[in-house]
């Protein structure tokens, strides 16, 4: 990971690159400390299917810790620029499908926080005015996703990889050990590409930096990896229970973990399920059992949004064994939306509060809508 990325991004500076495995009350995925990154031990899946946030955090080695954002409203310019190295990476470990359908899972995030939200919230800018804020509130998927989606447009706008890269190498190296703005990016972008002032004439800037809601332009995704996918779905949801079960233990044996990830992902966007196909995938396909917490998060998801009593207990404990802020925060107001589970939920959180981090415990409060 570390050779593939200094092939990108140049020479890794701070000579010393190391992992530690916080305590699972550690609220985020990772933490890009310079040579030791914090990661949660909700990535230990058993099968090596959740690097992608060890890359997330090398890459961060170059975007964020030797480039930094001047101000946190510039927050993209690490998280973004990060994603989007991260994606760069996984294309040249893998293959580019694998790169197009990390960043297929990376929009439908960012849809689903955007809806949260909403779509006339200023704080899903890309340069949100954070006067006033707390920057606990502010934060979001929004610098990551739409920040990579901006970056993988002016890749594509361009020309591609190959006139993008040298750029990127570029960019690196005139702002190492510096912190810079929006403002400072554009300027340097422009006058790198200064033979290319026309096309970037076509750019509407205030749209991707100002504007609130989804990006005004959505890429052309390889939906190689994503087909079978969502036939899989598609299948699951043409089902009538009344007639014969056309699936069988098997029909996940070629799928990666990150393909039941998108499976799932994408029954979470359709109406909600009747619990009896529910109970037919956890026959088949031992959906409980899964070790994968991206697996075993979107699972629970489902079944709570069909108000399957069955998967409650297991939802309750999920966040209570652990206090990674992208799990637990859905699952709580899954559960807080759903009414007769609303006590349950505040009564969980009361009783656990104590154990979190103070960020978790702060916005997962606002979440069910109680001070503490």
């Amino acid at each position: 990971m570390l050779a593939t990325a200094e092939s990108l991004c140049g020479e890794y500076v701070w000579g010393q690159y190391d992992l530690l495995v916080l305590p699972p009350s550690f609220p985020y995925g990772g933490m890009e400390n310079p040579c030791l990154t914090f990661v949660t031990p909700t990535l230990l899946a058993g099968d090596r299917s959740l690097a992608d946030v060890v890359i997330h955090e090398i890459s961060h080695a170059w975007t964020g810790n030797l480039i930094t954002n001047a101000q946190w409203k510039h927050f993209w310019l690490n998280e973004g620029f990060t994603m989007f190295v991260q994606r760069k990476i996984e294309g040249r470990m893998y293959s580019e499908p694998v790169r197009s359908f990390s960043a297929i899972g990376g929009w439908k995030d960012l849809a689903d926080c955007i809806h949260t939200r909403g779509a006339k919230d200023l704080l899903t800018c890309l340069i949100p005015d954070l006067t006033g804020v707390d920057p606990d509130d502010a934060f979001s998927t929004v610098p990551y996703e739409k920040g990579h989606t901006f970056l993988l447009y002016l890749e594509t706008l361009v020309g591609g990889p190959n006139e993008f890269e040298p750029f990127l190498k570029a960019y690196l190296d005139k702002f190492k050990y510096k912190s810079i703005t929006s403002d400072i990016f554009k300027d340097f972008l422009l006058e790198y590409f200064l033979d290319k002032k026309k096309i970037f004439d076509s750019v509407d800037w205030d749209a991707w930096l100002h504007t609130p809601g989804m990006p005004p332009i959505k890429p052309e995704f390889d939906y190689t990896l994503a087909k079978e996918c969502t036939k899989l779905c598609q299948q699951w949801v043409e089902w009538n229970p009344s007639s014969p079960c056309p699936f069988t233990s098997e029909d996940l044996t070629s799928f990666s973990s990150n393909q039941v990830r998108e499976w799932l992902a994408q029954l979470l966007e359709r109406d909600s399920l009747p619990i009896i196909k529910l109970e037919k995938m956890e026959e088949l396909y031992r959906m409980s059992s899964k070790n994968n917490s991206e697996i075993k998060f979107r699972w629970l998801r489902l079944g709570l949004k069909s108000h399957w009593e069955n998967c409650v207990e297991t939802a309750l404990q999920f966040v209570t064994e652990q206090g990674r802020m992208k799990f637990v925060r859905p699952i709580y107001r899954d559960l807080y939306a759903w009414k007769e589970m609303r006590p349950r939920a505040i009564s969980t959180f009361r009783t656990n509060k104590d154990t979190m981090m103070h960020v978790a415990a702060y916005v997962v409060a606002k979440d069910l809508h109680i001070s503490e």
